[in-house]
């Protein structure tokens, strides 16, 4: 199986090939994998790059409850589809613990967590409430943790708190203005569904996900995904049907099969992702995606002149064809353009590329207003990362 049909694969699995057109959001994310959420554009970029879905459809369905930003694989934050917030919740929570540790090292008996947890549930009984109006309405309930829980990341309490009851499925994030591509929240009660898998189901679970959703990975990849230990990744995968289609990947059988009969399109098909989409966040494997010389190009502007292969994240949003990564984009606020730098030729001078572009451009300018990477992205901290690309562009297409 050669790496390009393998790459071109994956595309297709993540119904990045148009399959997805026009679907909702929450089977979006059931086909392409949860949408990792750092306040950046990452959960509207990968539904509209799949199904051309406005903001205000994303929205609507956060609103009513179809998708939501919760804890889940490693305790970090995704948006999932409804069918799979109880799995996201029991796989996510046990991250929580940790913080609750790190304030017991500080000094902070569990008990008192325990009782700050209650009365933050008491606070919202009354509506959903920010964390300043938690902090006003708990008083001294919440500890000030001082320069050494600065140094922790946990200047207060409160976060440590919130973390467990999110964990537990007992508050939620309300994201301010209804909008995923900021971390402002209020949080409410709610009642989600409930699993009933034991730990060890939930982890076969979602590792029987994951293979879905990649159409094949190792088992390094699924441990970096989940942070499943060596055991538990074993054992996840013990009860699921997978195959080897080589370069130590495997997959489930049916998707096995399908792959051995998969033709790839011939014809050049443009997707510009975020940097972090689930193409390329799943495996966390740059050098998957690139081909020929590719690996060995220098990173525009990279501090300490690295190459392509040599990263494990992306730099900047990715310009794809068919799976393969052919460049780097990034929004420029005060234009209202796109900038981008592809390293294929013939890619750079195909008129389909220059629609990809002014689609994405117009999505991003008339609908988000901007495409920042995470929530500590801003115009200003960009304009490096705009100036090289611009710079490493032998025609300046914006």
């Amino acid at each position: 199986m050669s790496t390009g049909m393998t790459r071109a694969w994956w595309w297709h699995r993540q119904g990045l090939d148009g399959t997805l057109d026009g679907a909702d959001p929450a089977a979006v994310l059931a086909t392409a994998g949860w949408a990792r959420s750092v306040g950046g554009a990452n959960p509207y970029l990968t539904l509209f790059s799949r199904a051309g879905t406005t903001r205000a459809v994303a929205d609507a369905a956060v609103a009513g409850l179809e998708i939501c930003e919760l804890p889940a694989a490693r305790g970090c934050t995704y948006v999932v589809p409804a069918a799979d917030f109880a799995l996201a919740l029991q796989v996510g929570r046990h991250a929580a613990e940790a913080e609750a540790a790190t304030a017991h090292r500080l000094g902070v008996p569990r008990q008192e967590i325990d009782d700050l947890c209650d009365a933050v549930l008491g606070a919202l009984d009354g509506g959903p409430l920010d964390p300043a109006g938690l902090k006003a309405r708990l008083g001294p309930a919440v500890r000030n943790l001082g320069e050494a829980g600065r140094k922790k990341g946990l200047t207060t309490t409160l976060p440590v708190a919130l973390g467990l009851l999110q964990g537990a499925g007992e508050i939620r994030r309300i994201p301010a203005n209804g909008r995923l591509d900021q971390q402002r929240f209020a949080y409410a009660r709610w009642t989600p569904p409930r699993t009933r898998l034991t730990d060890d189901e939930a982890r076969a679970e979602l590792a029987r996900r994951y293979f879905g959703w990649t159409g094949g990975a190792s088992l390094a990849e699924l441990r970096w995904f989940t942070a499943f230990s060596a055991r538990d990744a074993k054992a996840a995968v013990a009860g699921l049907d997978l195959t080897e289609i080589g370069g130590g990947r495997l997959a489930l059988r049916p998707d096995a099969e399908a792959l051995a009969g998969y033709e790839p399109p011939a014809a050049p098909a443009y997707a510009l992702l975020a940097g972090i989409d689930a193409l390329v966040l799943l495996r966390r494997d740059v050098p998957s995606l690139l081909t020929g010389a590719d690996p060995s190009r220098p990173v525009p502007g990279h501090r300490a002149g690295k190459n392509l292969a040599d990263l494990p994240d992306l730099p900047g949003h990715a310009i794809v064809d068919r799976g393969r990564l052919i460049g780097l984009w990034e929004y420029d606020v005060e234009t209202e353009r796109i900038v981008w730098w592809v390293f294929d030729a013939g890619a750079a001078a195909d008129p389909g590329l220059r629609s990809a572009v002014e689609r994405t451009e117009t999505f991003v300018r008339d609908q988000l207003g901007d495409a920042r990477a995470m929530s500590l992205d801003s115009p200003k901290s960009r304009r490096p990362r705009i100036a090289a690309l611009r710079a490493a562009t032998q025609e300046d297409f914006t």
